[in-house]
């Protein structure tokens, strides 16, 4: 067994095999110096406080890539200038490298403005502060919501959430101040939907319910009919319904008096005007208020104050008469008698109301 793997055949091709193994490694590696460019570095060149257009010209001059990061902006360098640089300049990189250029941006990096629309102030002012914007002014208008954002502007210019603006930036809300009481509702009959509506809105009233006598929603019909009616005291805020046709008025007059109808409330002037004497009071001691004031008044009840029970009366005693001793001649008893007038009965209290009672005399 051992010749047969000594033989000359097996040594002649396992040194055939050796061979071609270590040629294949020998062009693999001579492939790889040849691609990787092995021991033709570039040193990075110093590009710090340089303008990026100057940098990269220098890097494409070396045979360099770039990446251009403005990570942060600092007002305290020019805008545009090259800070930092990855690797460090004087590394040894070969051509074709990516080099990393931090730079300066022209200002802030954007923000996106956050969605504070209906929003109270006072946490939009919260939310716009985290986000990294400011707020420059407030405005006040009337709207039916009070204390809430209604709008956002800068530089006088309405923007929305949503937009990028760069960070830092100074941003003015509308605030409402609530819905003004008893102005004049606006007239928008004889106009089309799209300009009533707009109408309605300037003077901060709600659009309600749209009716269109063919059923199909045209800006451009014309409103024949509204509620409540143009010129109406009404508070901002309230809804106003519309009508809207594309006919003329003319050929509308029996729908306009049935609306009508429906929602103008007549008065009846010609009844009586009610007065406090058609009134009936459920309580016996409510008086009406007096005519010449302006507001009804609060009757006065008096308190009853309770009668005093009767004193009895004691019955006077009738003086003893005195026997005649002197032997004179008797004389009429109205001439000879004293006249007693005694009077023991105590006087009471009684109320003002009641007659004060007189004394009993009494004559023996």
């Amino acid at each position: 067994m051992l010749k047969s793997i000594f033989h000359w055949k097996v040594l002649v091709n396992l040194l055939l095999a050796i061979g071609v193994f270590t040629g294949l490694i020998f062009l693999t590696f001579q492939w790889l110096d040849y691609h990787t460019r092995h021991g033709q570095e570039i040193p990075v060149p110093n590009l710090l406080n340089k303008k990026v257009h100057e940098a990269i010209k220098i890097l494409d001059d070396y045979g360099l890539e770039y990446e251009v990061d403005s990570f942060k902006y600092d007002p305290k360098y020019k805008s545009f200038q090259v800070l930092q640089i990855f690797p460090a300049p004087g590394s040894r990189v070969k051509a074709g490298r990516s080099i990393i250029l931090k730079v300066n941006p022209k200002t802030w990096a954007k923000v996106i403005i956050p969605d504070i629309l209906d929003r109270y102030k006072g946490t939009a002012f919260q939310q716009l502060e985290r986000t990294g914007l400011s707020v420059a002014d407030t405005l006040y208008e009337p709207s039916i919501q009070k204390d809430a954002v209604i709008r956002m502007l800068i530089n006088g210019s309405v923007v929305k959430p949503g937009m990028s603006v760069p960070r830092f930036t100074k941003l003015s809300l509308v605030i409402g101040t609530g819905p003004l009481r008893n102005i004049n509702v606006p007239n928008v009959t004889g106009m089309t939907v799209d300009q009533a509506k707009a109408e309605i809105t300037r003077a901060f009233f709600e659009v309600g319910r749209i009716e269109f006598e063919d059923g199909k929603v045209d800006g451009s019909a014309v409103v024949y009919f509204q509620d409540p009616a143009g010129m109406d005291i009404r508070d901002q805020g309230m809804q106003i319904d519309l009508w809207a046709s594309k006919r003329p008025v003319s050929q509308l007059q029996a729908k306009i008096n049935s609306l009508t109808s429906m929602y103008r409330v007549k008065i009846d002037e010609s009844l009586p005007p009610v007065t406090y004497d058609d009134v009936v009071y459920p309580d016996e001691n409510y008086a009406p208020p007096a005519e010449s004031g302006n507001e009804p008044t609060v009757p006065e009840v008096e308190t009853p104050i309770p009668a005093p029970k009767p004193v009895p009366k004691p019955t006077p005693k009738a003086q003893a008469e005195k026997p005649n001793t002197g032997g004179t001649k008797s004389t009429s008893p109205a001439k000879n008698q004293k006249t007693t007038v005694k009077s023991n009965t105590k006087t009471s209290v009684t109320p003002p109301t009641q007659e004060k009672p007189k004394k009993k005399i009494i004559i023996e």
